[in-house]
């Protein structure tokens, strides 16, 4: 496919590399002198000089036949006039932003920029796994689906505590997919057990994550430390 990148930078610049390693063909666009001539130096024909916020410097760069758009500048305005420029002047279907304030996601949402990267939303994704609190995690958001995807861990003394899966009681809507234990996972059965200790991945519509996340909870009060 042909992939127009804005934004030469560190993101950009590998981006670019890795997409025409795969064998795409890829045209990042990049409005500073210094950057642009050092990246094309390797990229050379691939890469073009230009503010990618103006509209002939996209059609130069071949925006109209593009497949796909990426917009990856450290200017999350940009980002967002270029994506929408894309997809409703030149009907680009598939574009994707950078978002480098995760204050900013929300705008990018309700704008219809999907997806959005937030890096920082990504690691804090990443701590939150490491270090889990309430033993809930979500790993997928799926708003125009009006899905996600959770994981929980099981507790012990929870409801799901040794339970099969066809018992574990959670609400219509929500359907678990996979137990992860002792370092690999699984489809589980409906007579697969779960266990303490247990990450069990659900997908469930959204505005169901309470109703699920308490049949892993152990009770209140401590009753099942022992």
């Amino acid at each position: 496919m042909y992939v127009l990148v804005v934004g030469a930078g560190k993101v950009g610049w590998n981006l670019t590399r890795e997409l025409i390693q795969r064998g795409n063909e890829v045209t990042v666009v990049e409005h500073d002198p210094g950057r642009y001539a050092t990246v094309e130096e390797e990229l050379e024909h691939s890469a073009q000089y230009g503010d990618g916020s103006e509209l002939w410097v996209l059609e130069r760069a071949g925006i109209e036949r593009a497949d796909m758009v990426i917009a990856v500048t450290g200017d999350d305005e940009d980002n967002i006039l270029i994506c929408q420029v894309a997809r409703e002047k030149y009907g680009v279907e598939r574009v994707i932003a950078r978002c480098n304030n995760p204050r900013n996601l929300q705008h990018f949402e309700l704008l219809g920029i999907k997806p959005a990267v937030s890096a920082t939303d990504l690691i804090l994704r990443l701590i939150e796994h490491e270090v889990p609190r309430y033993g809930l995690l979500h790993l997928l958001d799926l708003p125009q689906e009006r899905l996600e995807i959770i994981e929980v861990e099981v507790a012990r003394g929870s409801p799901a505590d040794g339970a099969p899966i066809r018992d574990l009681g959670l609400p219509d809507g929500s359907l678990a997919i996979s137990i992860l234990r002792d370092g690999t996972g699984f489809v589980p059965l409906a007579d697969s057990v779960v266990q303490p200790g247990d990450e069990v991945l659900v997908v469930l519509d959204m505005g169901l994550e309470d109703k699920v996340s308490d049949r892993f909870k152990a009770p209140e009060g401590g009753a099942a430390a022992a």
